[in-house]
């Protein structure tokens, strides 16, 4: 046979590429940017796109359907198809016009905004607002303004639950994500407006109204002017100690940070110059004068200190930063204190949006924040290893602060080393503060002292790198507009990588994945930064790590790091000399190929993937001139003496860490000689792939070899090999191509058969030409041979089934070819392979070969991948210089995409194939099908082996034709879409597009053809479907599989099936994610635009397939499907899978299922047809359906509920399953929405609908639409009402199973509604379920009783559909009363009224009561919200809602018939596990006595009363739970009615007083604990007197402790609950309690600690001279920094904390003795105090806690030298630890560390000194950045004379201490203690006698100074400074052998020193001579000799010899 011109017939021959195809001319010629961009994408693909004009006459048409269902207030669904049709169209990549983008977002904008709109339309129009609203660039504030108030309304009535809602939904966290997406848009002007709203509702006694007031002004506040505002949020972000506050206070200032480095956003001009047109009704525009923020001068920024932060901030941002790495020292958990805090948040705070991780704030702020704006201190270029940076000193520069110090010591510093200007890094403050950090936190870094900590030190680092390296490529744009002068510098940024080089390199080495993962991307980062300074030290951690002389996991940590810095050694443009490097690190990974290690070959094969797609494989020619110019790259005789690398070989100048600069073509003469290695190295590679292949586990029944990691292993093998046989130069492909042909033609392996095929695959993707040329006909001939020979005869349909072992030569052969394309002898091959296969894997690999054939020829899809265009891969220049090309970035309009487009020869040859192969064989089929036929197992594999064939066939052509659905098809598909009750012209509709389909004229023959041949083939699909379900054999299992699979070929595989859309959007963003070197990257590599391309065709592709033509056949074929969903045996879950995809797919398709699925429910149906069904029923795509849509939710409830009739266990179990999905599908419905009426809306609707082209005929459709809307709603509320008639007549069915009574109960719960009365059938019912049997039924029906009181209280006091959309009630006893006095006195006034007593005549006439203190804390609001004491006879409510009365009349009916009581607390009576009254029971019995008043009192007093006589502990609770529920419900009853209750209850507070049992107080502690919730107290005086009365007369040194706890803690749930208003009792309680310090009794004391911390909270007032808003902003803005505004250190308790400190020497004299002490009175009140103390630092008011923690100090440290109480000594040290993790403001710093030192100086005992000198250490860590200098050179003498101390622990402690502060201290003070230490070594002398006196002062003294010593070298744990060798070697060594403690602590230091340098040892050994090395062999082991070991290291010279650079520790 000829074989044809393969140049025809071959599809990736980048041979002579046909024109490109036409580009509409208003594209091609457009100047439009984003038109431009269109006209890149329309040059990416083969075929043409459509006009701009055309596509944007079809936006109209979508922008008017929009419009016109908003007008309609179709929302659902109208504007969801719409709004999905836009999301569609824009995938398309058409530019949306700036007015008609902005129209569309004000829109979604006020449908999101609208009051009760449904939660699924908010969410769809949100996510549009965000698509529509996110480029900066496409609109600004100028272009559009928005409203806050509509957001603020709706979250902040949604935010805090009642106690009654449980509903919780998700419109708080809408509404705040839709703010943080619009807040650009709110007008700078309305700053004033906000603070006016969001300051008043502060009350810093409650931590809900804190974070819910900072979190209104941190996503409202306009960020661009926040000058007027910033200073009062780092005011109140100072006085509040909370980890929630923290977090969201960083990420607003991160943003705040990037917005700023531009100093024209926050030019106040700018604001008049906005146009102010998005008011909403009400809102106000005040101006507060600030005359202070004027400047005469031009604006220049908000530029301060430090970026736009003022040093002061910038220091306790820097604190709050050390704070975030939650590092634990050995501290006991001193950074708790926040979280604790944060406990006293409610749940609803977590439904807002989260904030940014701090992290990645913090980094942000540091990196926004850097700018030359300091001196510059002397570069940290000191002296590093060769290629490899310090570990410290030099690599992590530290901060330099030799300004502003006083004398160090100040013998050794002398007078005259002040420098008078402070410097900073590279004259940067921002960089020295993340120095100083990076220095402090270095140790954390490392493998050995990881934790969880070590993961965000790594995420920090690599979120700083990230941002930097985003900000400076924004300031290398030309249009950047931060100033010339505030730029980064290159001093900046290679400082940087010096300061984080370090620590990256430690920590590489982890082995926790999330850190690695992060070292990576920083590692990545840097190399594009500082490529010189990153890539050697990895380089040099290579080597060794390859060679295995080290452990695996660093073997694999490198192989990562090389992975990370790729871009420096393939990139040129990224660094140059780089290149040379490849080829030795590719050699040394060759091992890494292991089928043993499986981590270390996927690290390996990312690595090859990565640097492959930059480089071409191939040798370079040779210039004419000599190698390099001269230059001699021959490798050198290597000395046997020890190989030192000299430093001296290098140039003078060159930087130690990088290497010495050589010229560019000096660099290319270099990598020319490596380059003639890659032939060897791709041989070596191809041989490392097929011994791996070879080694492969056996082929499992699926075809693939092991298990999965096997599989992924191949895989990422394969991925490896492709992307080299792309770039192979055509000689190394040749020679690649004859290996893999020679091992494939010469070995079969059954373990190989997959791995063979993408191994053929490789190459043939690389040239298919050449690789089918090669290898048909040698695979056609085994083939024949085979099967000629028995292969494949065995016939086999089990998917199970393993392949035989004489199968393998056709399986191996049968993979080859299908790596290798297709040729004309294909054609008889094909047919002989149906003819001959019999066995399940010879069918499936033939079909599997057809399938890729067709697919080859017939589909559209880019050719090659290579990292240049074409043009230049075949030029002369660059097969010359390729070198200079690697990880070339293109530009997209410079890019050449290489596409295959089915030519007529290449489609004539698969209409060939189908009617020669495909035809005859699905003839074949229906002769299968004929009566009469036998159906044995013969039969069945004809049938599956034959039906297999066709469907790969018909798989293989998806874009062959294009479908065409007539008019007419169009308009039945709508009468019968799931979309119920729409007109058609709101049902979107497509316009086809050009994407590609080979056939698309439906008159073409060829078209005709295939889609005759297609229709026939579904055709033969159903009649097989219809005939192997009459046949239910089991035996026709397999059978069914092939045919499910079939018909999912069938009605699934078009358009983008092949080409996923989705697929290919995951695929770009993760190659987009690996070949990003910077943030906002403008050029990218080739092959990512390919990959774009492809994502664009798949686009196009998607949008064809969105409507899919579902006619008369496909409708059969979906009822089979559904059958077989059904079906006895294992197709069920394929064939559900297959229905939830047609689902997606076609339209109608539930609908048309819903019945049959019904019908399976049926009693009578097999149990197994059954389980189908309801599991099918269970899918999301039908369970939301059915019982989300009020029309088919009645029959769905029918026949869920109908299932009772079968009671299997497996059955029921699927009945609960799915009626918990159901159930959480079942919403409250409401209409609501459509009643209210937004003019915005209308506006913004109208605004659409003049910028869009409509017809006259459009006009018809709004009214239309309207219409059948409200046609809608009528027939839903009607199929609602019958919903609940159906439920109501199943549940009350006494036949009804009570799991399914359950199931009702709920279902009836969540169709209350607010927006229509309740029938009393409805309420009766559930009301009569609140005393069930059935706990469950309890439980929901109670909560169902709540929700009804609600809403009839709703609908009662609502006064338009706004206030019932929002739950808003308007009561008629509320009055807001306008603040007149805006001053303290006032607030306290207010408060003081809370003790007087009501005069209810008064009361009834005025508002006096207030329940809620909203406002007047830190500032008033306009109003306050105060109530009218009710009538005294007339009811507030009644008569309730008129049409509410029918359910009204049912509660009142119910609820007066005692019986229902007494069943009731039959129920609350039982036993259960709580020890508290149930919120669910009391709330129950609230709302009955809410509706009724006090009708049913009479009633139900008897059973109270009987429950409160008996002393039972659940009886007691149910008392406790009936009188909460009236006492809440009595709230408005008519006063009368009230002081009858209280009348008959007030008796009843002393039984419960009276109560002696420990069981019962928790009951009665919560009883007041609701009562009091909320509440002003003159409502319940009765109870406040009562409470008062005892806590004023009890004993608190009484016998009876529990009479005195009782009283304690009843009275503790009455202040808990009143909190601030419980302002006017406080002095008279603390006076009580002061004068019962001495008490006996230890849980007394503890109730009074507790009251000492609760009263010193609500006492706290902040200070402006006046409380407005407008005063209070000013005062923060303009008094100094001293002046307390917020009272944070207010003195509340100073009288008393004095009275403390006279009283604690008294108490200590008078201390008892032993065993006793406890009792003394000086421990007692030493533990309360601590208590106090404590409890005080966890609360959200911690600072305050220090103005009583300073004057207790000396105390308190006292406490921790007792050592006869043990509770105190532990409270005292463990209070003192904690508060250090507080971030304390800068003016208690100095006070407190004077304290400290007080102690460790004057204290005569040394166990004080050992407590207190840790706690140094931890002070120091935790708040370094806030210590001045002068403190810290105080706080080193301290210590340095504790090393003289006469204890040897003390001196221990004190060098530990002084270790880790030396750290960050001033470099010349380091030197000078090393003189210091040394002079005193030098001069100490030990006496021969050691019986002398003077013996053991010597010995103290050369102990100290030796421990000076040590404390140095630790503090430089992974640093060689210059003067340490000689310390080591020359001081300490001779120090080995001294007496006890000398020698240990010298030993010590030498274990800690080889333990922390022994992972750098082959670097930081060059800092020692040869004698040095000797002596410190001698110190470390004893042994005076030194060798090499496995720590030596060598490095490839780019001559390519091992030199070895440095030797190891012994």
């Amino acid at each position: 046979m000829n074989i044809p011109d393969l140049s025809t017939l071959s599809i990736r021959d980048t041979g002579p590429s046909p024109s490109p195809p036409p580009i509409p001319d208003d594209i091609m010629d457009a100047t439009d940017h984003y038109l431009v961009k269109l006209r890149n994408y329309a040059n990416s693909i083969p075929y043409s796109v459509e006009p701009n004009s055309q596509m944007q006459h079809m936006l109209d048409s979508i922008l008017l359907r929009i419009a016109q269902s908003v007008e309609a207030k179709d929302y659902d669904p109208g504007l969801l198809q719409w709004d999905s049709m836009l999301n569609y169209w824009s995938m398309l990549k058409y530019p949306i016009p700036k007015e008609k983008r902005i129209a569309v977002i004000k829109i979604y904008f006020n449908v999101c905004t609208t009051p009760g709109m449904p939660n699924h339309v908010v969410a769809a129009c949100s996510d549009g607002l965000q698509v529509l609203a996110r480029s900066k660039r496409k609109l600004s504030i100028d272009d559009m303004r928005l409203p806050w108030l509509p957001i603020y309304k709706i979250l902040s009535k949604d935010l805090f639950l009642t106690r009654r809602q449980f509903e919780i939904s998700q419109t708080s966290w809408y509404m705040g994500y839709i703010a943080d997406n619009t807040r650009r848009f709110f007008h700078p002007a309305a700053i004033d407006e906000m603070l006016s709203t969001f300051l008043p509702m502060m009350n810093g006694t409650n931590l809900n109204s804190i974070l819910a007031s900072q979190y209104y002004m941190l996503t409202f506040l306009p960020l661009s002017h926040p000058q007027s505002y910033l200073p009062m949020l780092f005011r109140v972000w100072e006085s509040i100690n909370s980890y929630m506050f923290d977090d969201r206070m960083l990420q607003f200032l991160s943003r705040l940070s990037e917005l700023h480095v531009d100093p024209t956003v926050s030019d106040p001009q700018r604001i008049e110059a906005i146009p102010d047109d998005a008011r909403s009704e009400g809102e106000g525009r005040p101006n507060w004068p600030k005359d202070d923020l004027q400047t005469k001068w031009r604006w220049s920024g908000l530029f301060s200190d430090v970026g736009i932060f003022s040093e002061t901030e910038w220091n306790y941002l820097m604190a709050k930063c050390m704070a975030s790495m939650e590092i634990p020292l050995a501290d006991a958990g001193s950074l708790t204190t926040g979280p604790n805090a944060d406990g006293q948040a409610t749940f609803e705070m977590n439904r807002l949006p989260k904030p940014t991780w701090r992290i990645a704030s913090l980094a942000r702020i540091i990196v926004y924040s850097m700018a030359p704006d300091g001196l510059p201190a002397p570069s940290s270029n000191a002296p590093t290893p060769l290629f490899t940076p310090l570990t410290s000193g030099a690599s992590t520069p530290l901060p330099h602060q030799n300004g502003g110090l006083g004398d160090y010591l100040s013998s050794p510093l002398g007078k005259g080393g002040r420098l008078k200007a402070k410097t900073y890094l590279a004259g940067c403050k921002a960089l020295d503060s993340l120095a100083r950090l990076i220095a402090s936190t270095e140790s954390f870094f490392h493998p050995t002292n990881s934790g969880s900590w070590t993961s965000d030190l790594s995420a920090f680092i690599k979120y700083i790198v990230y941002d930097f390296n985003k900000r400076w490529y924004e300031e290398q744009q030309p249009d950047c507009k931060t100033p010339t002068h505030r730029r980064l510098t290159r001093e900046i940024k290679r400082e940087l990588v010096k300061c984080l080089r370090t620590v990256t390199l430690l920590a590489m080495f982890s082995q926790d994945s999330n850190t690695v993962a992060n070292i990576q991307s920083c590692m990545k980062s840097m190399s594009i930064m500082e490529p010189d300074l990153i890539l050697h030290p990895i380089l040099e951690r290579a080597v060794p790590a390859l060679e295995a002389l080290v452990e695996t996991h660093r073997t694999t940590a490198v192989i990562k790091a090389l992975g990370a810095v790729a871009p420096a050694m393939v990139c040129r443009h990224v660094y140059y000399p780089g290149a040379k490097h490849l080829i030795p690190i590719l050699d040394l990974l060759l091992p890494g190929i292991d089928l043993n290690d499986p981590p270390k070959t996927f690290c390996t094969t990312s690595f090859i993937s990565e640097v492959a797609q930059y480089i071409k494989f191939g040798e370079l020619a040779r210039p004419d001139v000599g190698t390099g110019d001269g230059i001699d790259v021959s490798p050198r005789p290597v000395s046997t003496d020890l190989p030192i690398l000299e430093v001296e070989q290098f140039p003078d100048g060159v930087e130690l860490g990088s290497e010495a600069q050589l010229s560019n073509e000096e660099e290319d003469a270099i990598l020319r000689d490596t380059a003639g290695t890659f032939a060897d190295w791709v041989t070596a590679f191809l041989r490392r792939v097929i011994l791996l292949f070879e080694n492969l586990p056996e082929e499992g029944p699926n075809g693939s070899a092991g298990g999965a990691t096997e599989v992924q292993l191949v895989d990422a093998v394969s991925g490896a090999f492709s992307q080299i046989c792309i770039h192979l130069s055509e000689p190394l492909y040749d020679m690649v191509l004859g290996l893999v042909f020679d091992y494939a033609t010469q070995n079969v392996r059954s373990n190989a058969v997959r791995a063979i095929h993408q191994l053929v695959e490789c190459v043939a993707n690389a040239n298919p030409a050449k690789t089918l040329d090669r290898f048909l006909p040698f695979c056609e001939r085994s083939i024949r041979t085979e099967l000629e020979h028995g292969a494949s005869s065995l016939r086999i349909t089990s998917s199970h089934s393993t392949p035989l072992p004489s199968d393998a030569t056709l399986h191996w052969n049968l993979a080859i070819l299908r790596g290798a394309m297709y040729n004309e002898r294909l054609i008889a091959l094909f047919k002989l392979l149906n003819e001959k296969t019999f066995s399940k894997r010879g069918y499936s690999s033939s079909g599997k070969l057809l399938s890729s054939t067709l697919l080859t020829l017939s589909h559209t899809y880019p050719l090659e991948n290579k990292f240049v265009n074409p043009d230049e891969w075949n030029s002369e220049e660059f097969k010359a210089n390729h070198h200079k090309y690697w990880g070339k970035l293109y530009s997209p309009e410079d890019v050449q995409v290489t596409w295959h487009v089915p030519t007529a020869e290449e489609l004539a040859f698969v209409l060939r194939i189908f009617r020669e192969v495909v035809e005859p064989v699905l003839d074949t089929l229906h002769g299968l099908l004929e009566p009469g036929i036998t159906r044995d197992e013969v039969w069945r594999n004809d049938f599956c082996r034959h039906i297999s064939f066709v469907r790969n066939a018909f798989a293989g052509i998806p874009t062959l034709a294009k479908e065409v659905i007539s008019p007419e098809e169009l308009r039945e598909s709508m009468v019968s879409s799931d979309i119920l009750f729409e007109i058609p012209e709101m049902i979107a509709t497509i316009e086809p597009l050009n994407s590609g389909f080979a056939f698309f004229d439906p008159a073409d023959p060829r078209h005709q053809y295939i889609t005759g041949l297609r229709r026939k083939y579904g055709e033969f699909l159903h009649k097989a479907s219809v005939s192997l379900q009459q046949q239910g054999q089991e035996n026709t299992v397999d059978a069914v599989h092939a045919l499910l699979r079939s018909i999912r070929t069938y009605m699934l595989e078009y358009g983008d099936s092949r080409d996923s859309y989705y697929l290919q959007i995951d695929r770009y963003q993760s190659e987009l994610n690996i070949a990003r070197h910077y943030a906002g990257q403008k050029e990218w590599p080739r092959a990512l635009y390919v990959r774009r391309a492809r994502l664009y065709h798949a686009a196009r592709l998607r949008w064809n397939s969105i409507e899919r033509r579902r006619g008369p056949l496909e409708d059969l074929l979906i009822d089979d499907v559904t059958q077989w969903s059904m079906w006895t045996f294992a197709t069920g879950e394929s064939s559900q899978a297959l229905l939830e995809s047609l689902c997606n797919t076609f339209d109608g398709v539930r609908r048309r299922c819903l019945p049959a699925l019904y019908k399976g429910l049926e009693p009578g149906a097999e149990d197994d047809r059954m389980k189908g069904a309801l599991w099918t029923l269970n899918l999301s795509v039908f369970a939301k359906y059915a019982s989300g849509e009020p029309t088919l939710a009645a029959e769905f409830m029918k026949k869920l509920f109908g299932c009772q009739h079968n009671e299997k266990a497996s059955i029921q179990d699927c009945v609960g399953s799915l009626a918990e999905t159901c159930l959480g599908n079942i919403g409250e419905p409401s209409h609501v929405v459509y009643d209210v009426e937004n003019g915005e809306l209308t506006a913004a609707s109208q605004a659409l609908r003049a910028l869009v082209l409509s017809q006259v005929e459009d006009d018809e459709i709004t009214p239309k639409c309207r219409q059948q809307r409200m046609k809608r709603i009528l027939t839903s509320d009607e199929a609602l009402s019958h919903t609940v008639d159906t439920l109501l007549e199943i549940a009350n069915d006494p036949d009804t199973h009570w799991r399914y009574a359950i199931v009702a109960v709920r279902c009836l719960r969540s169709l209350i509604r607010r927006d229509v009365p309740l029938k009393s059938t409805h309420v009766r019912y559930l009301l009569s379920k609140a005393y069930d049997s059935n706990a469950s039924m309890r439980y929901y029906s109670q909560r169902a009783v709540m929700k009804i009181s609600r809403f009839i209280k709703l609908r009662s006091l609502a006064r338009s559909p706004v206030d019932i959309a929002l739950e808003q009630n308007h009561n008629p006893l509320r009055r807001k009363v306008p603040v007149k006095e805006f001053t303290r006195e006032h607030s306290e006034r207010a408060l003081e009224d809370y003790r007087k007593p009501l005069v209810l005549e008064r009361a009834s006439q005025e508002p006096l009561i207030r329940d809620k203190v909203g406002s007047g804390w830190v500032v008033w609001d306009k109003t306050a919200d105060f109530f009218l004491a009710p009538h005294p006879t007339k009811s507030t409510f009644q008569p309730w809602d008129g049409d509410s009365s029918e359910a009204v009349s049912a509660v009142r009916e119910i609820a007066q018939d005692a019986s229902f009581w007494k069943q009731l607390s039959t129920h609350y009576s039982a036993e259960n596990n709580s020890d508290v009254i149930l919120q669910d029971n009391l709330c129950c019995v609230k709302s009955i006595f809410q509706l009724l008043d006090d009708e049913p009192l009479e009633v139900l007093k008897p059973i109270v009363e009987e429950l409160l006589a008996d002393k039972d502990k659940n009886k007691q609770r149910a008392a406790a739970e009936f009188l909460a529920g009236i006492i809440a419900g009595s709230k408005h009853w008519p006063t009368d009615s009230q002081l009858e209750l209280w009348k008959w209850f007030t008796p009843h507070l002393k039984t419960i007083f009276s109560q002696k049992s420990n069981e019962s107080l928790s009951v009665w502690s919560s009883f007041f604990e609701h009562v009091f919730y909320n509440k002003d107290p003159r409502r319940l005086q009765p109870i406040v007197d009562h409470i008062m009365e005892q806590f004023k007369v009890v004993d608190f040194n009484g016998e009876s402790t529990f009479e005195i706890i009782q009283v304690l803690c009843f009275f503790r749930a009455f202040y808990e609950q009143l909190g601030v208003k419980f302002t006017p009792w406080v002095e008279d309680v603390l006076e009580r309690c002061w004068a019962e310090l001495k008490c006996e009794h230890e849980d007394v004391l503890a109730y009074f600690s507790e009251i000492l911390a609760f009263c010193g909270k609500i006492m706290w007032r902040p200070n402006p001279s006046a409380l407005t808003a407008e005063v209070f902003v000013r005062e923060c803005r303009t008094l100094p920094k001293i002046v307390d505004i917020m009272g944070s250190r207010s003195a509340f308790h100073e009288e008393r904390v004095s009275e403390l400190v006279k009283q604690f020497p008294v108490w200590r004299k008078e201390r008892l003795p032993g065993v006793r002490a406890f009792q003394s009175t000086y421990d007692r009140v030493g533990v309360l105090v601590c208590k106090w103390l404590f409890q005080l630092i966890h609360d959200t008011n911690a600072v305050s806690a220090f103005e009583c923690i300073l004057p207790l100090m000396p105390e308190l440290i006292r406490f921790t030298e007792v050592n006869d109480n043990d509770e105190l000594a532990y409270r005292a040290k463990l209070l003192m630890v904690r508060m250090c993790g507080v971030i304390i403001p800068s003016q208690y710093i100095d006070p407190l560390l004077d304290q400290i030192f007080g102690a460790i100086t004057t204290f005569p005992s040394w166990k004080v000194r050992l407590k207190i000198l840790p706690l140094v250490q931890v002070f120091y860590f935790r708040q370094s950045s806030l210590i001045g200098d002068a403190k810290l050179v105080e706080m080193m003498e301290v210590i340095c004379r504790c090393l003289d101390d006469e204890v040897v622990e003390v001196r221990e402690m004190a060098a530990t201490t002084l270790s880790g502060i030396l750290r960050l201290s001033p470099r010349r003070s380091v030197v000078a203690l090393k003189d210091r230490f040394v002079r005193l070594i030098k001069n100490s002398r030990l006496p021969q006698d050691r019986k002398s006196p003077a013996y053991n002062i010597a010995l103290r003294q050369l102990h100290a100074a030796v421990l000076g010593v040590c404390a140095l070298i630790d503090s430089y744990p992974y640093t060689i400074e210059r003067w340490m060798p000689d310390l080591l070697t020359s001081v300490l060594a001779e120090h080995t052998y001294d007496p006890i403690p000398i020698s240990t602590t010298v030993r010590k230091c030498a274990s800690t020193f080889r333990k922390t340098h022994q992972d750098t040892w082959h670097e930081d050994s060059k800092k020692f001579t040869e004698e040095q090395l000797a002596a410190l062999s001698t110190l470390l082991s004893g042994s005076s000799y030194y060798i090499f070991g496995p720590g030596a290291s060598f490095y490839w010279h780019p001559s390519r010899r091992r030199i070895c650079v440095g030797v190891a520790f012994i």
